[in-house]
């Protein structure tokens, strides 16, 4: 089986609208893929799925031997635990240090002071930021913001890190520092899942690309095959 494997995956809201249907994708341990579509394809519903803020309402979508779908809201966590999550707000707390923010995903986990410093470092330098470990976010541009955001979601080795938007409040040379990171982390066997609208990073980056239309996935393309129209 796949790494992630989705069957038949659909959502449907209290309100009465479905927001994803027939989905299937098998996605392989150590892939690189961006799921793109206009506002209102099922692109967020679909990686909440994934991460299990939402559950799907029939269908399959199984991570790493895991029924997501299955899962009891209290071992949640048993996914969780497995997955880093990246969004476009960057989601950090103000009064924290770089440092604190990247270390209080490990807390609750009950590691060891030393376990956690070593953590830290590591997911620091790996994003480029190990020398702002005692700035506060106010003292950091929006890319080392985002870069901060990564170190947090990556720094208990999770197998999949899945990224909302990452560079959407970003301009174009900071984006694609951000890709270099992303890329990088991919490089080090790290599945990654990427939601974008930015066509112009798709194209550059040359990975496998998930478009999806109305809740359904409307083309799969292999890496290199995707090419925007308007460019």
């Amino acid at each position: 089986m796949s790494f992630i494997q989705i069957k038949d995956a659909k959502k449907t809201y209290k309100t009465g609208v479905t927001a994803v249907f027939d989905i299937d994708l098998s996605i392989e341990k150590g892939e690189f893929v961006f799921i793109i579509g206009s506002t209102g394809c099922g692109k967020s519903t679909l990686i909440k799925m994934l991460y299990r803020e939402e559950k799907p309402t029939s269908g399959i979508i199984n991570i790493g031997g895991i029924d997501v779908g299955k899962l009891k809201n209290r071992n949640v966590y048993k996914i969780r635990r497995k997955i880093g999550v990246v969004f476009q707000d960057f989601k950090l707390l103000p009064k924290s240090t770089v440092y604190e923010n990247v270390s209080f995903a490990l807390e609750i986990f009950g590691l060891s002071n030393s376990e956690i410093h070593e953590k830290v470092l590591k997911a620091l330098e790996l994003v480029g930021l190990k020398n702002k470990a005692k700035n506060y976010p106010h003292q950091l541009s929006g890319g080392e913001q985002q870069r901060v955001a990564i170190a947090r979601a990556i720094v208990n080795g999770p197998k999949l890190l899945i990224c909302d938007e990452p560079t959407g409040n970003l301009d174009e040379v900071t984006s694609m520092e951000i890709m270099k990171v992303l890329e990088e982390i991919n490089k080090l066997g790290t599945t990654i899942i990427m939601v974008t609208h930015d066509t112009e990073i798709v194209d550059k980056m040359k990975k496998r690309v998930i478009l999806l239309d109305s809740g359904r996935v409307l083309k799969d393309y292999k890496e290199g095959e995707y090419k925007h129209e308007g460019n």
